[in-house]
């Protein structure tokens, strides 16, 4: 998927982390239905507490925002987070009598703590594209995978879980971000964002995002 023009350049640069992410041995057991039901309900767990900061993060991005429209799109996607996917988060545990309140109570597993707190870090000690960039692999990571996962993955368990994240709701969340990225990228870096002294460093925050990505996956392997 494209979501925009800026992303493919960061992911291309980000090779071959994104592949490691995105093809992930999680990835493909939630496709093929394989993956142990503990497995994935630690995994979702986790990313509950996962999102609780990632909430936090895009809220930093309101501060953070230079015009208007950035604000109301990052406001947005608090919304979105908060309401939307972690219902999701909620229905799946619920039904396997886990309430919101043990996922509150849960402990962050360490590859918790360093994504999100490295994504935090971005945004308090970078601009707004430097936040961006640390935000994009997950947003964009899960829009790819899903968009690739739900025409072929009919009779597997995790369905809903591709569905939401393949479905049209959130792959025009995904659009949404990628034109908010290349704004953002137009507005910081100038028309030719690649030529930046800054490019490099924009690419490195996605690169480490997206290894942290991957070891989340790892972890999700390991209840």
């Amino acid at each position: 998927m494209a979501y925009g023009a800026i992303f493919p350049l960061w992911r291309a640069a980000a090779e071959p982390q994104w592949s490691a992410y995105t093809r992930h041995p999680f990835v493909g057991m939630l496709a093929e239905g394989t993956l142990p039901r503990a497995a994935f309900l630690h995994y979702l767990v986790q990313d509950y507490l996962f999102l609780v900061q990632f909430a936090r993060a895009w809220a930093l991005a309101v501060t953070k925002a230079d015009t208007l429209a950035e604000m109301r799109q990052c406001a947005a996607t608090v919304h979105g987070l908060i309401v939307d996917e972690m219902r999701l988060h909620l229905q799946v545990c619920a039904a396997e009598g886990i309430e919101e309140a043990a996922l509150l109570a849960a402990e962050e597993r360490v590859e918790t703590l360093a994504y999100t707190r490295y994504v935090l870090d971005a945004g308090h000690s970078g601009d707004f594209l430097d936040l961006l960039a640390a935000l994009a692999p997950c947003v964009l990571g899960y829009g790819e995978i899903g968009a690739r996962l739900l025409p072929e993955a009919a009779g597997t368990p995790y369905r809903p879980w591709i569905e939401t994240y393949g479905g049209p709701d959130y792959q025009a969340v995904c659009a949404g971000v990628g034109s908010l990225i290349d704004g953002a990228a137009a507005r910081r870096l100038g028309p030719a964002p690649e030529q930046n002294a800054r490019w490099a460093d924009i690419c490195a925050r996605f690169r480490t995002a997206t290894r942290l990505e991957a070891a989340f996956w790892d972890m999700g392997l390991r209840p």
